[in-house]
């Protein structure tokens, strides 16, 4: 009998287990799995930190997977062989630091094309008529277009980990918005998935915020970017015409706007190589204008707060698309019109936000006091 509980639990417990035990050895493999680089541009952490919070996740997502199997749910186990090689090629990234990015994106690839052979995972309508047409007549083109869509939502999600729980917070809402509607199609196979990635992710999320005692790494971030973009790929395939894909869209476009609007501004505005590293994604921008001068002076204490107060800025803003996908995922035009303002929104806060002129509303203003400075939650 299906046990929605013990996928979310027993998951969450062993990601939780394995997660303190690479923690508490960290000198062991420290030569291996430490972060050790404080200086680059998309580095905020103050002190060496193991970077393989994949693993837990991963212990984790393997238990469920046997529990599914001897429940008669083989699919968890064929989307976990699937992401084996998008996973390894962000670990071998996280153990040597030398696995370029177009290796780490064709890994994503091959998993996705895995994901095909097994489990038939091909997007058959993207909710655009005349491409819709496209993909129907023309098998291969539906291929290419879901390969390329899973690539670049594990590309994307490995992008938005910058800060202590801000990949962890994001892949949570919307794992969860995917199992409310797995639960709701009555997808079991699908349910299982989403809620043990649900678990697997706060087991590891417990120990990564707002502490930062572990990283998500490249292996944590491409595979929990493989499943969801994989979950929601099968929804699509599996109840057509009940589900929109625009569904899923909705719910990650936070993720992959931010890769799309970053390859633009990198290769139209800065006239520099879309893959190479810059200080203004967007969390980026959030950390420096908004959070950085809150907060005291350059102590580690104090650095680690400010890391830490960044990612619930960009859960709110993750929340503006999973929930109303959460609550419209059935009305294909309320959807499409969501991604719409969703653009826009975070076109013009982005603009406001690089100008220095950030709303009101978003700041914490910082009150000295006669003995010392404190934070205090302020409109201006």
């Amino acid at each position: 009998m299906f046990s929605g509980l013990f996928f979310f639990f027993g998951s969450l417990l062993v990601a939780m287990v394995v997660a303190i035990a690479i923690i508490r050895s960290s000198h062991l493999h420290a030569h291996l799995s430490m972060d050790g680089d404080l200086s680059g541009p998309q580095k905020f952490h103050v002190v060496p930190t193991p970077r393989v919070g994949g693993v837990p996740v991963m212990a984790g997502l393997m238990l469920a997977a046997a529990g599914a199997w001897s429940e008669g749910l083989p699919e968890f186990a064929y989307l976990l062989w699937a992401g084996l090689p998008v996973f390894l090629a962000g670990l071998a990234e996280d153990v040597t630091k030398r696995v370029r990015p177009l290796y780490r994106l064709l890994s994503a690839f091959v998993s996705a094309l895995i994901a095909v052979w097994l489990l038939g995972a091909i997007l058959p309508v993207l909710g655009i008529p005349w491409l819709d047409q496209a993909l129907r007549g023309l098998p291969w083109l539906a291929l290419l277009v879901t390969v390329f869509a899973v690539g670049g939502v594990c590309h994307a999600v490995n992008i938005i980990d910058g800060y202590n729980g801000l990949m962890g917070g994001v892949a949570m809402a919307i794992a969860g918005a995917l199992a409310y509607v797995s639960f709701t199609v009555g997808d079991t196979a699908l349910l299982a998935i989403s809620l043990s990635l649900l678990g697997a992710i706060l087991g590891f999320l417990v120990w990564n915020f707002p502490r930062g005692m572990i990283f998500a790494g490249d292996a944590g971030a491409y595979l929990v970017g493989f499943l969801l973009a994989e979950v929601s790929v099968l929804l699509v395939v599996r109840h057509p015409g009940v589900l929109s894909p625009w569904f899923p869209m909705l719910l990650m476009i936070y993720p992959v706007f931010e890769t799309v609007f970053s390859i633009y501004r990198k290769k139209f505005v800065r006239q520099m190589s879309p893959g190479m590293p810059d200080g203004l994604h967007f969390h980026m921008l959030i950390y420096k204008r908004l959070v950085r001068w809150m907060v005291g002076k350059r102590e580690a204490k104090h650095l680690l707060r400010r890391n830490s107060l960044t990612a619930p800025y960009l859960w709110s803003v993750a929340l503006f698309s999973v929930m109303p996908a959460t609550l419209f995922w059935q009305y294909e035009w309320v959807l499409q019109l969501c991604c719409v303002l969703f653009v826009l929104m975070y076109v013009w806060l982005y603009r406001r936000i690089v100008q220095f002129r950030a709303p009101r509303w978003l700041v914490l203003r910082r009150v000295e006091s006669d003995t010392r400075s404190k934070l205090v939650i302020k409109s201006r």
